[in-house]
């Protein structure tokens, strides 16, 4: 028996989930690390909101019920798995095929 409304059941694990990734050496506190040793802490700030606007769209849309759509439709999520895979393939393509940062100025 909880004591907190059912909606409610999921604050703890989301804001444990929340401080776990935050303070951890994940890829995006790797990217934030290097950015702000490239190109400074001010020049970095877009950086950080843009991840925090990111992961609050990921929970807003979860809990919209996107993940309902994902069990009911596992076309859609294995359609999205390859899109997002693709991405990432495109994104390392352009990272290795940027030159340094001093030739960018």
């Amino acid at each position: 028996m909880s004591f907190l409304p059912e909606s409610s059941a999921f604050i703890l694990p989301l804001a444990m989930f929340a401080f776990v990734s935050s303070v951890t050496p994940g890829p995006n506190n790797v990217m934030l690390t290097a950015s702000g040793a490239t190109f400074g802490y001010r020049r970095s700030v877009p950086h950080m909101l843009g991840i925090c606007l990111g992961v609050v769209i990921m929970v807003l849309l979860i809990g919209a019920g996107l993940g309902k759509l994902f069990e009911a439709e596992p076309r859609i999520y294995t359609l999205l798995k390859y899109v997002g895979a693709a991405y990432l393939i495109w994104l390392a393509w352009k990272i290795a095929r940027a030159g340094s940062v001093d030739q960018g100025q």
